[in-house]
């Protein structure tokens, strides 16, 4: 199923390379917003998700948190075992 837009993506895009009115940025950027418009209108209409997202946000925040700490303290740690 998602073969098909990924083939005709690749033949429009293997077709219009090298062409200088083509703004492809714009198009991109039109359907990730598509993309997000649509990924949190079903987000609101799924009942069972809406009220778990609390839980679901909290363990986010911890793990986003932890990803955080320890990168920094990775760093800290290898600059100075490197000496920079």
């Amino acid at each position: 199923m998602l073969i098909v837009p990924l083939a005709a993506g690749m033949l429009l895009g293997y077709f219009w390379r090298g062409k200088q009115g083509v703004r492809i940025s714009r198009v991109v950027s039109v359907v990730i917003l598509v993309l997000i418009f649509s990924l949190g209108f079903s987000m609101g209409a799924n009942g069972e998700l809406l009220a778990v997202l609390p839980n679901i946000g909290l363990i986010t925040f911890v793990l986003l948190f932890m990803t955080l700490l320890f990168s920094i303290i990775s760093v800290k740690a290898a600059r100075r075992v490197l000496g920079i």
